[in-house]
């Protein structure tokens, strides 16, 4: 079998319109001057989402490793969004609260974020949205059960 153009690939047009995506939701969220990244939103929103998440927990939710994860509370406590303090029942964890700068934060990226993701499903309907997910969904079956 011969290898084709990775531009000529299903996965190029996924990673591509990934990275699109973000950095377009990144222009509008530093357009509005909030000192934060998407991925550090990330990390924000699962903590407010479920409370007492381990960072091992938060890695597995956003796709990033455990030292990445690490790096992006030591930003998110350096700019008073987060307070981390040891755990009450497991000294090896930490407790991670959103501190009140943290939650306004949130609230004054509500609105962007719910812009943003509009603005990129502009012109596309539930029924392709849906569709999307069906295909995405069977691409991740096939290379978790798949055999190497």
């Amino acid at each position: 079998m011969q290898v084709i153009n990775p531009q000529q690939t299903v996965f190029y047009s996924i990673e591509k319109a990934i990275k699109t995506y973000r950095q377009f939701a990144q222009r509008c969220i530093s357009n509005e001057g909030i000192d934060i990244t998407i991925d550090q939103l990330l990390v924000l929103r699962a903590i407010v989402d479920y409370e007492g998440i381990s960072q091992s927990q938060i890695g597995e939710m956003i796709f990033k490793d455990y030292a990445s994860v690490t790096r992006m509370i030591d930003l998110l406590v350096k700019k008073g969004y987060l307070h981390r303090a040891y755990h009450q029942e497991d000294r090896r964890r930490h407790a991670l609260n959103i501190t009140t700068q943290g939650q306004e934060v949130i609230e004054r990226l509500n609105p962007i974020v719910s812009e943003y993701r509009s603005t990129a499903l502009h012109n596309v309907h539930e029924n392709e949205v849906n569709l999307v997910r069906k295909v995405l969904k069977k691409l991740i079956e096939n290379c978790t059960n798949g055999k190497i």
